[in-house]
């Protein structure tokens, strides 16, 4: 068996010399004059060599190429052409009718070689396959409000965090749909302005059994922790801000900070994703910031009991503790933000997944995540912190 995985993402990423870099068993990493970069497997059948594009760098990254490689790999060694196999599954989807089955399957298809974790996997594969059955046989373009209200209804008031992210998914899923032509008009399953208006509106008082708190409560809570003193208070405020994962903010080094910019750069080293990460910073955070910087004696912003090193996992959390708030992780202010996003905001969804650094699958999707979206995500992340802080 050949060597595999040759290839690191930092080699991927700053790798400028046109041509192509073996990953190994078929996988090469092609570079060309302009530095655009792109991913193709190659095989052999009948003595003649074939090859077969992967898609384009950063959009599909090392880990994602890679998967997809061991997929033709493996239809290969079954003595068929991943080519044809792949034309054969989007003329599938070319045929007159068209399930909301068949779609979102085919969806969570394209998307599968992007999760890194398993748990997402199996949520998605049963929104589409448990939650949605009533749906799967109707044809997307025929999908309307009564449809989704079908899905939804059953578990609104009794599974809440559930029927939110599976509202989100269908949403996600017909408007695949739409972007491929296969239904027109406007999304049954969108939120503002449409079911937000139609299904009865939650208790916040029983948002305490999950995780996240109600973004109702973010202001008030907001004004009790400016009172707190010390790097755990600084940072759980910056967390909640910037809708951080815990480990993105407690390892914040001083060097990642562009003041002049108004940028916070988490490397992809630091990310889930792997992939580099930019966050546009309000006037709340540089606040936050320059009260850090009064205290600055480490590389990290917010350092931590021993030298050298930053503060602890354990730190925020206790601090909530020590707060009186119960059933609430750091974590869950992440779904707090996306909450808020949803209910209350015009943003695109897209705009609210890249701030929170979450993969997303198709090309126009995932170019929300770099640099030519920082003004749309500054824009909602100014708003947030303004809304934190009323």
């Amino acid at each position: 068996m050949p060597a595999i995985h040759k290839l690191t993402a930092r080699k991927v990423e700053s790798n400028k010399v046109p041509g192509r870099l073996s990953d190994g068993a078929g996988l090469y990493l092609v570079t060309s004059k302009t530095n655009a970069k792109k991913w193709v497997y190659m095989w052999v059948t009948d003595g003649r060599r074939r090859e077969m594009g992967l898609g384009g760098f950063p959009g599909v990254g090392l880990a994602s190429a890679r998967n997809k490689a061991q997929f033709s790999r493996q239809l290969v060694a079954e003595g068929k052409d991943p080519i044809e196999e792949r034309l054969r599954e989007e003329g599938e989807l070319q045929k007159t009718s068209r399930s909301f089955g068949v779609v979102a399957d085919h969806l969570v298809e394209n998307l599968k070689a992007d999760w890194s974790s398993e748990k997402h996997r199996q949520q998605w594969k049963r929104t589409v396959s448990h939650y949605c059955k009533p749906i799967r046989s109707i044809a997307v373009d025929q999908i309307d409000t009564k449809d989704v209200l079908r899905v939804l209804k059953p578990i609104w008031t009794t599974k809440e965090e559930t029927a939110r992210r599976l509202r989100s998914r269908i949403e996600r899923i017909l408007d695949y749909a739409t972007a491929h032509g296969w239904r027109q008009g406007e999304n049954p399953a969108r939120w503002k302005g449409h079911l937000k208006d139609i299904l009865p509106k939650r208790d916040s008082s029983k948002k305490s059994n999950f995780a996240s708190m109600p973004y109702e409560k973010i202001s008030h809570f907001m004004k009790a922790l400016i009172q707190q003193v010390g790097s755990a208070a600084l940072a759980l405020e910056f967390t909640i801000h910037t809708a951080a994962r815990s480990n993105e903010a407690l390892g914040a080094l001083w060097d990642e900070i562009n003041f002049d910019e108004r940028t916070w750069t988490i490397p992809a080293n630091r990310m889930k994703s792997k992939v580099e990460h930019i966050v546009p910073l309000s006037d709340e955070v540089l606040a936050i910031l320059k009260r850090a910087l009064e205290m600055k004696d480490s590389k990290y912003i917010f350092p931590g009991g021993k030298k050298g090193r930053p503060l602890s996992n354990m730190s925020m959390n206790m601090l909530m503790r020590r707060m009186g708030i119960e059933g609430v992780t750091v974590h869950g202010f992440r779904s707090s933000f996306r909450d808020w996003c949803g209910d209350t905001t015009e943003f695109p969804r897209e705009v609210a997944e890249a701030a929170l650094s979450h993969k997303i699958g198709n090309r126009v999707e995932q170019a929300y995540r770099r640099r030519n979206a920082l003004e749309k995500r500054r824009k909602l992340m100014t708003d947030w912190s303004k809304y934190c802080a009323h």
